[in-house]
């Protein structure tokens, strides 16, 4: 799962644990939205290319559609942005509802 950016005079590489981060820190931006643990964060990333499953908690009150499309579009910007990756799809899971 780690990334690998070949460029001229080295390569840079960007782990799996990094990825991951990323990842979570794009999740708590949108307000509510919280991933379940590590569990609930999967990664894939072949060729510069990433496609990403999380499974979320979200606050009783929220507009769920809305909520998961912010998260997808916060990864999305994250991946892109910060590690150079081309998102195909970001799977978004509202895995349970808490007060």
């Amino acid at each position: 799962m780690s990334h690998v950016i070949e460029r001229p005079g080295g390569s840079i590489t960007i782990t799996d644990a990094a990825l991951h981060e990323v990842v979570v820190g794009a999740v708590g931006l949108v307000s509510g939205a919280r991933p379940r643990r590590r569990r609930g964060v999967e990664l894939e990333v072949k060729g510069g290319r990433a496609r990403v499953g999380l499974e979320l908690s979200a606050p009783v009150g929220a507009v769920l559609p809305d909520l998961a499309r912010a998260v997808q579009v916060s990864v999305t910007s994250a991946l892109s942005g910060m590690c150079g990756l081309v998102v195909d799809a970001v799977d978004v899971t509202v895995a349970e509802v808490v007060a």
